[in-house]
């Protein structure tokens, strides 16, 4: 076996670029995919700077063409694929009713379906890794329906169940699939974004907390079998409270922190 491998999606900024800095750092062999070839060259050369290895390429999650590609470009570069990490996303923000119907499809389409195309593509790969990995960027804003992000939370949500359903099924693979749970992070995604709970709760990761819990969370494999990875306190908390009280009570706390 060769260096170890990391296929990073939505690589060029925020969790992603952060992730891939500190995957880098660490002696793995980065594939760092965006849509923003600017941004990926910047990524590139911090790498570079740095004595890391990188391969960059336009992605487009949405398109399975290009996931083909790129993802053979990437394994006949590193030779194996030991992580894959599902990062890009997009969110927007408003009343249901105020977004466009393209704009909620949209939503679902980059967040569900990206990663749905992305991980089925790359499954080849990953069964002849030992011991290989799928992480997938959920988000804690999807632990109960927010108000104003119903559509994202709702391609959270989905995420959540097929990393579970993949998780299972991929066992005998010897693939781990793994989903990590952020509240709202300080990055180009929130910039405008304002709803009910990011003013209660407020923005208070970083891309670089996030990064650090991917990394923890890739490195825990244990006999006793963990999917979910919440990030920060407030995450904890409100996967704690969904987990153990009753619906009637998550259901007020959430109206409370939305406020409706």
């Amino acid at each position: 076996m060769g260096r170890p491998s990391v296929f990073i999606t939505g690589a060029a900024a925020g969790i992603g670029r952060a992730t891939a800095l500190l995957f880098a750092a660490q002696g793995y062999r980065v594939g760092a995919y965006d849509i923003d070839e600017v941004g990926l060259g910047r990524l590139a050369a911090d790498i570079a700077g740095t004595g890391g290895s990188v391969h960059t390429g336009v992605l487009d999650v949405m398109n399975a063409t290009q996931w083909t590609e790129r993802l053979a470009e990437f394994h006949a570069a590193a030779g194996q694929l030991d992580i894959l990490i599902n990062n890009a996303g997009i969110l927007r923000a408003g009343p249901f009713e105020g977004l466009e119907l393209a704009t909620h499809q949209a939503i679902i389409d980059v967040n569900l379906g990206g990663v749905l195309t992305g991980t089925h593509t790359a499954f080849g790969y990953l069964r002849d890794t030992p011991g290989a990995q799928v992480v997938n960027l959920c988000s804690a804003s999807a632990i109960y329906g927010q108000p104003e992000l119903a559509s994202y939370g709702a391609s959270k949500a989905a995420v959540k169940s097929l990393t579970e359903a993949l998780d299972l099924e991929w066992e005998r693979h010897d693939i781990r699939v793994i989903a990590i749970w952020p509240l709202f992070v300080d990055t180009a995604m929130v910039d405008g974004v304002e709803t009910g709970t990011t003013k209660s709760l407020g923005v208070r990761l970083t891309a670089e907390d996030v990064a650090a819990g991917i990394w923890e969370a890739t490195r825990k494999r244990s006999r006793l079998p963990r999917v979910h990875y919440e990030i920060g306190t407030q995450a904890k908390v409100l996967a704690a409270a969904a987990k153990y009280a009753p619906n009637w009570a998550v259901r007020t706390v959430n109206k409370y922190f939305s406020g409706t």
